[in-house]
């Protein structure tokens, strides 16, 4: 068993954990959402916070996402479910 996982194309895999490592995105939307927490009390500003809380979440959607196919991916490859 050990020799067909050896020689399986992973391409697929590789591509899940490629668009997985778009946490990176994810953390630069984090940090710009916390750098916009610390700014002046001003309504501009907080909206301003407010519209990176909405851009950082999608990110967060779409890493998720993205961590779950391929969680799944690799659930079937090894244990066939």
């Amino acid at each position: 068993m050990t020799a067909d996982i050896a020689t399986t194309d992973t391409s697929e895999l590789d591509e899940m954990q490629n668009t997985y490592k778009a946490v990176e995105e994810w953390i630069a939307a984090i940090k710009h959402e916390e750098a916009l927490a610390t700014v002046n009390h001003s309504v501009a500003e907080v909206d301003k916070w407010e519209e990176t809380h909405f851009e950082e979440d999608a990110i967060r959607g779409k890493v998720k996402t993205a961590k779950k196919q391929y969680d799944d991916a690799l659930r079937e490859k090894f244990f066939g479910f």
